[in-house]
C-alpha cells in the first residue's frame, strides 16, 4: 500500500505493508535514530512526533501515518544538540540508546509546558525509560534546559 508522509520537512512516497509499524518503516527509510526496545509501547525509544504530539511509533501502523507530517530526531538537529549540552553538563548522559526518545519528549515538552513543576516533568516524561539512571540527573538537566529558555 503507497503512502504519503511528510519526514522532517521532505515529502516522500513509501510502499508499505498494512500490518507494518510506522518504527519499521521509518528505520527501513534510513532514521536509525527511531528505535525499538520493549515491543510493547512502553519504554519511549520509539518516540517521533506526528502533526507536532510525541508519539510511539510501535504502536502505529505506518497506513495510520499516511498523509502526516512526522518529525524525527534527525529533523531536530539543532534543539536535540542544545539539549544534549545541557544534559552532558550536568552529567546525565549515560550510554545513549534512549536518548532520542527521550530528547525528542523533552523538546515536545518545552512547546507543550510553560514553567512545568517538577511533578509536571516527571509526569510528561513517564514511559521514556532509561536503563543507566536513576533519573535525578536527568530531571535537574531538564529542567536547567527549559529555565535556559525562559
Amino acid at each position: 500500500m503507497l503512502i504519503n508522509l511528510s519526514i522532517n520537512g521532505k515529502d516522500v512516497r513509501i510502499d508499505v505493508a498494512k500490518d507494518e509499524f510506522l518504527a519499521d518503516t521509518l528505520r527501513a527509510q534510513g532514521f536509525l535514530s527511531v528505535k525499538k526496545a520493549c515491543d510493547t509501547s512502553c519504554c519511549g525509544l520509539c518516540t517521533i512526533w506526528i502533526d507536532g504530539k510525541p508519539t510511539l511509533s510501535c504502536s502505529v501502523l505506518s497506513i495510520r501515518a499516511d498523509g502526516k507530517k512526522l518529525t524525527t530526531i534527525e529533523g531536530l538537529q539543532q534543539e536535540a544538540a542544545e539539549f544534549a549540552e545541557v544534559l552532558t553538563a550536568e552529567g546525565a548522559e549515560q550510554c545513549g540508546f534512549c536518548s532520542p526518545g527521550f530528547t525528542m519528549t523533552v523538546l515536545a515538552m518545552k512547546s507543550e509546558l510553560k514553567n512545568p513543576s517538577d511533578d509536571e516533568i516527571v509526569h510528561y516524561l513517564t514511559g521514556n525509560l532509561c536503563r543507566c539512571t536513576g533519573y535525578m540527573g536527568q530531571l535537574r538537566a531538564v529542567k536547567k534546559y527549559l529555565e535556559v529558555l525562559a
